[in-house]
């Protein structure tokens, strides 16, 4: 029997430090178990160092790869899981930026949860589109011509890909099985 994503890449990209400890954890253990590969990529090797609540010192995560080694072709979707440190770090990224451009650019899945949309503002790829993030991050969506609503999750397929927002961690069962969905 085969599994849904079987054959399917996905990327998660993330800083080294500060990234919500769920809000990494959770999405590469669905899509792990739906058969996706799972590829971790971080602008330094080593692990990333997660957050509980972006206070607390959360759970380890490897780094499979450094950001400046992914080729977008490779992958068939991004994650950019959230926590403010994480998602403020890597939104000022040019390498970071310039992959979820490129993924973007060929059609591929883009998913971003919590804080993680602050990406999209930094990359222009949030004017024009649905979403929705945590609602501390509102107004900069919104400056940044995104339509912002209050929803678990948001997918908005125009534009010429598909991108799939979050709130919070409390979102995540949403948030995976949308990511799932669209890789199905």
């Amino acid at each position: 029997m085969t599994s849904p994503l079987e054959g399917r890449t996905v990327l998660v990209l993330t800083s080294n430090f500060g990234t919500e400890t769920s809000e990494i954890r959770t999405p590469i253990a669905a899509l792990r178990e739906a058969g996706a590969a799972v590829i971790v990529a971080a602008p330094s090797p080593g692990a990333v160092t997660t957050l509980e609540l972006d206070r607390e010192p959360g759970a380890e995560v490897p780094v499979d790869t450094t950001l400046d080694a992914v080729r977008p072709a490779d992958v068939d979707a991004v994650v950019l899981p959230g926590g403010t440190l994480n998602a403020d770090t890597l939104r000022a990224d040019e390498t970071a930026q310039q992959l979820v451009r490129a993924i973007a650019a060929d059609g591929k899945v883009v998913a971003a949860i919590c804080h993680a949309p602050w990406m999209l503002v930094e990359t222009g790829l949030a004017a024009d589109r649905d979403l929705t993030s945590v609602p501390t991050i509102r107004t900069d969506l919104v400056n940044a011509g995104a339509r912002w609503s209050d929803r678990e999750v948001v997918v908005d397929d125009r534009g010429g890909f598909r991108l799939i927002t979050s709130r919070t961690p409390d979102d995540l069962d949403a948030f995976d099985a949308a990511i799932i969905d669209a890789l199905g």
